[in-house]
């Protein structure tokens, strides 16, 4: 179906969605972007979604975790916003580095263009220069023909003025596209209990901006805590110049995946079809996200685990990770809650009681020393307690060092990020790494292959030899004590042969003790849980 889609929807009318907001931020434009693009996927269609960042960072790559959450990592090896990895869970399908573009790349571009002379000696412009770069950046996936709709969130709200240049291209785009493109604006219609009743100017005013730079939006999508009457409707759909059915209702709902029945429900797909002049008769087949759902919302176990990390004041720090065990969860039919621990709260007097009736932990990537020794405790208790653990990369490092000093007696044992003059490096920085100067960019980055060991946790997880994860760290395992290790018993289960890199690690005869180097968490969907995550989840259920 979907290639018979294509052919009919060729290169040169790929359709365009552009979505912005208003009012407020936080909104929601990601998964408000993330709901359409599924229910037209279901629809048959190739749908992918990029978002337009207005900061002047060329990536998040080097932005404090406090600062923007969560860095998502395509498998390209792209450092991107965390409403990438939202694009993802609900599509199921990868994105690049084409799908995230920063006002930092595109002046970082335009600027080496002019260098180099590209521009003929002309005075170089915010227009036309950054405005056709930002419209040749939109377009690189729609030129692919791969994809029947590319969705484009633009980030932060109408009259900022950083995203000025962001509205100003997209509204030049609209009318070169001409009925390929189209608008989306999400606003706010907020309740004021004093007054009992909902208020539109603040959506009205939210539109006025919008025109005011040449854009009519032809859908408003409200967030609202209370249901929009009819009276309401026609209300905003007559002072915002848009239709009443295209004004569409978006509830707080008790879960973000409960978003695409919503938006169904509401026929935010039906309505943008009809708009770009589609006819598609075709059932949305929503059957699997159904089934998810109901594994969500009807658990028939309930279990406690913790996580422990460094960033734990925002919780959007560990996006993917949280998400990833809602989908494990969902998957085992077990309802799954999270203690959030921050690692410097932790030391070798509390751990016992700080851990005390949880079922398993996770301890989380990061970076530097903060915290280190809260980690190590954590791990040691759980190792010596037969409890499931769980490290990501900072947390795999974690648990080497760990074993590195308690059982092999390595008392200097460290991670030169930590202790450059260790006398014990069991994780050091990669060879490859020793020459870098530039932070932005160049950490191993992407996928990567791992070939699993047969009868590990981690092969028994995947049932199969040969993986790909994607990477994101400077340090690694250090070959130079494998072999004592894993004579000791902590078993290197998982090797990118290319490299002879250690990628997993593990301890045969516990419950569940799996250390990873990579993110298993970029790789987790709705429609595709994660072998590990699930691995983990099913040990904690015993």
């Amino acid at each position: 179906m979907q290639n018979k889609l294509l052919k009919t929807l060729s290169k040169s009318s790929t359709k365009y969605i552009f979505v912005t907001g208003g009012v407020s931020s936080s909104l929601g434009k990601g998964i408000i972007s993330a709901s359409l693009g599924k229910l037209l996927k279901s629809r048959g269609y190739s749908v992918t979604i990029q978002k337009l960042d207005p900061y002047i960072n060329v990536d998040p790559g080097t932005m404090n975790p406090y600062e923007h959450g969560e860095c998502f990592v395509t498998d390209d090896g792209a450092e991107t916003d965390l409403d990438l990895g939202h694009y993802e869970r609900f599509l199921n399908h990868g994105t690049s580095q084409a799908n995230n573009v920063t006002t930092g790349r595109i002046y970082q571009t335009v600027i080496q263009k002019e260098r180099k002379g590209d521009y003929l000696g002309k005075t170089v412009q915010i227009i036309p220069h950054i405005t056709d770069e930002i419209k040749r950046r939109i377009q690189l996936l729609g030129d692919t023909d791969q994809f029947n709709f590319v969705i484009t969130e633009i980030g932060g709200t109408v009259g900022d003025i950083e995203a000025l240049p962001y509205i100003e291209a997209v509204r030049q785009l609209k009318w070169e596209l001409s009925k390929n493109a189209l608008f989306i604006h999400l606003t706010l219609v907020p309740y004021l209990a004093a007054a009992a009743e909902l208020k539109t100017k603040p959506t009205q005013h939210s539109v006025k901006t919008l025109l005011e730079a040449g854009i009519q939006p032809d859908i408003l999508v409200c967030r609202t805590e209370r249901h929009l009457n009819s009276s309401i409707r026609k209300k905003v759909a007559r002072f915002c110049n848009v239709e009443q059915e295209a004004v569409i209702e978006s509830m707080d709902a008790s879960t973000i995946y409960e978003v695409p029945l919503l938006m169904q429900k509401e026929g935010l797909d039906k309505v943008v079809l009809r708009k770009l002049g589609l006819t598609n008769n075709k059932k949305v087949e929503l059957g699997k996200w159904n089934k998810f759902l109901n594994g969500l919302q009807n658990p028939k176990q309930e279990i406690t685990i913790g996580l422990v990390g460094k960033y734990v004041e925002l919780q959007d720090a560990y996006k993917s990770i949280s998400e990833s065990i809602i989908h494990a969860g969902a998957e085992k039919s077990c309802k799954v809650n999270v203690k959030w621990m921050h690692a410097e709260e932790i030391n070798n007097n509390n751990v016992t009681n700080k851990l005390k009736n949880l079922k398993g932990v996770i301890v989380a990537p990061g970076f530097g020393d903060r915290g280190m020794d809260g980690k190590i405790a954590t791990i040691k208790h759980l190792r010596e307690s037969n409890i499931p653990f769980f490290g990501i990369c900072l947390g795999m490092q974690s648990a080497v060092i760990e074993f590195a000093r308690n059982i092999l007696s390595l008392e200097d044992a460290n991670s030169t990020e930590m202790n450059p003059k260790t006398s014990s490096p069991v994780i050091d920085l990669i060879e490859e790494q020793k020459k870098v100067t530039k932070k932005g960019g160049t950490m191993r980055l992407g996928s990567y292959n791992c070939h699993l060991l047969e009868g590990s946790n981690a092969y028994n997880a995947y049932k199969k030899f040969e993986i790909s994860e994607r990477h994101r760290h400077r340090y690694e395992f250090n070959n130079s004590y494998k072999k004592a290790l894993e004579q000791a018993g902590f078993i290197a289960t998982g090797i990118n042969k290319e490299n002879n890199l250690v990628e997993i690690v593990e301890i045969p005869n516990h419950p569940w003790f799996v250390g990873v180097q990579f993110h298993p968490e970029y790789k987790s969907t709705v429609a595709s849980p994660h072998p590990l995550f699930c691995g983990f989840i099913e040990a904690c259920m015993k």
